[in-house]
């Protein structure tokens, strides 16, 4: 059985962590997307606030099959 694929682009943030930055789209994702199947993290930033980081952006890719 073959499948085709579909992507898209999300950006997640989070104060706490990368990890936490894509779990929080993903989810998020996840209330309106079925079939997710893989993701590929494109981009990851972060916003410095009085020398500290104040939080992480991750920009990822998501691909899902098509019903």
């Amino acid at each position: 059985m073959s499948h085709v694929y579909k992507h898209i682009e999300l950006t997640g943030s989070s104060t706490e962590s990368i990890e936490d930055a894509v779990s929080q789209a993903l989810a998020r994702a996840n209330q309106t997307l079925h079939g997710m199947r893989w993701f590929e993290v494109t981009e990851t930033r972060g916003h410095i606030d009085q020398g500290r980081v104040a939080h992480w952006q991750v920009t990822l890719k998501v691909g899902f099959t098509l019903e």
